[in-house]
């Protein structure tokens, strides 16, 4: 029977990462932001890294700050030049690692997508290039192994 990993707790038993990705309004830069840290996280494990609750920061929510602060690193992940998440955490008082723009990091174009969406014309993921959620991925964790 397979042992059951020990319970994480922020500041103590936690991950080593935390990466605050940006969702990004809708549009393909956020959600491959979004996607790309979440393969990270799946590849990396908890252990080593965590996707942040960036809502959580100006809201003051105790175990997000306690799990940031535990963490070695942070990697912030914004889709578009706006940087709301590098913003949203330097505001809450903390210090980014590393900064990952994806239009500016792997040549993404942003394209707000409520327009398109609304038109119902394809799916959601139709709008989402494989090859840039893998390029953001490897940015992501190359920036939480160095």
């Amino acid at each position: 029977m397979k042992e059951k990993p020990p319970e994480l707790e922020a500041g103590r038993n936690t991950h080593e990462n935390v990466i605050y990705a940006c969702f990004g309004g809708f549009s393909n830069t956020g959600i491959t932001a979004a996607l790309a840290s979440i393969e990270a996280v799946k590849e990396l494990g908890l252990r080593k890294a965590a996707i942040g609750c960036l809502a959580g920061l100006p809201t003051d929510v105790a175990p997000v700050f306690a799990k940031t602060k535990a963490a070695k690193r942070i990697v912030s992940v914004d889709g578009c030049p706006f940087e709301c998440s590098r913003k949203t955490l330097e505001k809450a008082g903390f210090t980014v690692t590393k900064s990952i723009v994806l239009v500016r990091d792997i040549g993404m174009k942003k394209k707000a997508l409520h327009e398109e969406v609304e038109k119902g014309s394809k799916p959601l993921m139709d709008y989402v290039s494989e090859d840039d959620v893998r390029r953001a991925k490897e940015l992501i964790i190359g920036a939480v192994c160095s």
